[in-house]
């Protein structure tokens, strides 16, 4: 159990410190600042901890979500064994409707929990408070978000399962083959969880805008500097929170 959840809490915090420093960076693309490899590692070490409660909250609230949504599917399984009216293929059926309920409820926390990073270092909130910022900067946009996020995952979990497969698994190949598609799957899986981090800031930018907010890049660009001037000094809500554009 111990050796399962190292490679787990590797994942986690590398998830994190990755997170914090590609939001930085798009941003600063973004107001246009320079970005070198420097400035931006330094930025790390000053919002990982914003973002390490964000996750936890995230965490606490999947927890209670699973929880849930196993207490009402025992509820109706002994509901319907006590009316008896209902043959075993419908109770198959009914789990199966309930498990797809319950894997859009999952993906929607992980939509949620995706943008909440990016909230919690370009603005002045973080765990469940960057959660609901989260929540409302998806309205309108849920539909679309939830599939950007599925279709970024995808490739994630098939390299994840070409790598336990082939490489940890897989008797037939030798050392030396192992050794190459591990390296292969480690860049691909690189490859595609950067790519997936700078399309949820993109897509932080695009919820902002269709909720017509405005973010000033003045205001953005003096945040992100003060992230080098030493203590963090988180942006204001007036700076971030955006006035709304009459339309």
């Amino acid at each position: 159990m111990g050796s399962c959840r190292k490679p787990l809490v590797i994942f986690v915090v590398l998830s994190l410190l990755s997170t914090a420093a590609v939001v930085y960076t798009v941003a600063s693309i973004y107001t246009g600042r320079d970005v070198t490899f420097k400035p931006v590692m330094s930025v790390v070490p000053k919002v990982w901890k914003r973002l390490l409660l964000t996750f936890l909250c995230v965490f606490i609230s999947y927890v209670g979500y699973s929880i849930a949504s196993l207490f009402v599917i025992i509820s109706l399984l002994v509901l319907i064994i006590f009316i008896g009216h209902i043959t075993a293929s419908g109770v198959i059926l009914l789990i199966y409707a309930f498990q797809i309920l319950y894997l859009g409820g999952a993906f929607y926390l992980m939509t949620i929990w995706q943008l909440s990073n990016v909230v919690s270092v370009l603005e002045d909130s973080y765990g469940f408070k960057a959660m609901a910022k989260s929540y409302a900067l998806v309205k309108g946009k849920l539909g679309i978000s939830v599939v950007i996020i599925l279709l970024l995952s995808l490739p994630l979990g098939t390299v994840r399962f070409m790598f336990g497969h082939l490489v940890v698994r897989a008797a037939a190949l030798g050392v030396v083959s192992k050794g190459v598609l591990g390296i292969l799957c480690f860049l691909l899986f690189f490859v595609f969880y950067l790519l997936k981090l700078v399309t949820e800031t993109v897509l932080y930018f695009v919820c902002k805008s269709y909720h017509h907010e405005n973010i000033d890049k003045s205001a953005l660009s003096d945040h992100l500097g003060e992230y080098l001037l030493g203590e963090y000094v988180p942006l204001k809500p007036k700076d971030v929170q955006l006035e709304k554009i009459q339309v």
